[in-house]
């Protein structure tokens, strides 16, 4: 199973839903063009709904790094949402956990959102 990734907008947060396996290859390129596309548009909120992802590998982690950085240096914010306990406990263990802001629902991360 590959990576089906689906957009939104909500206010002026990109909301990013994503299902399926977060993997080197395809995932992970789809993933990084979903998002450049937005950025370029002018776009700098994004929340990335794990809920669906059955699976992240190392590619998949580092690319939610670097999504991170690219936004983070265009002076935006990624936000994390429903991450899985496999999800948890993978960004727990390479203390990614430290560095994400994590929900449980949508409607908190667009509220954190809205803040900056």
């Amino acid at each position: 199973m590959s990576l089906n990734v689906k957009t939104r907008k909500v206010d002026n947060t990109v909301v990013v839903d994503l299902s399926g396996r977060l993997t080197i290859g395809e995932p992970v390129l789809l993933l990084r063009e979903t998002v450049r596309v937005q950025v370029n548009d002018g776009h700098r909120n994004f929340i990335l709904n794990l809920g669906d992802v059955s699976y992240i590998d190392s590619s998949g982690l580092g690319e939610l790094v670097s999504l991170f950085t690219t936004v983070r240096n265009k002076q935006g914010d990624v936000k994390l949402l429903n991450l899985t306990a496999k999800a948890k406990d993978l960004l727990q263990m390479t203390k990614l956990l430290t560095v994400f802001d994590t929900y449980d629902e949508e409607s908190k991360a667009l509220a954190a959102l809205a803040k900056k």
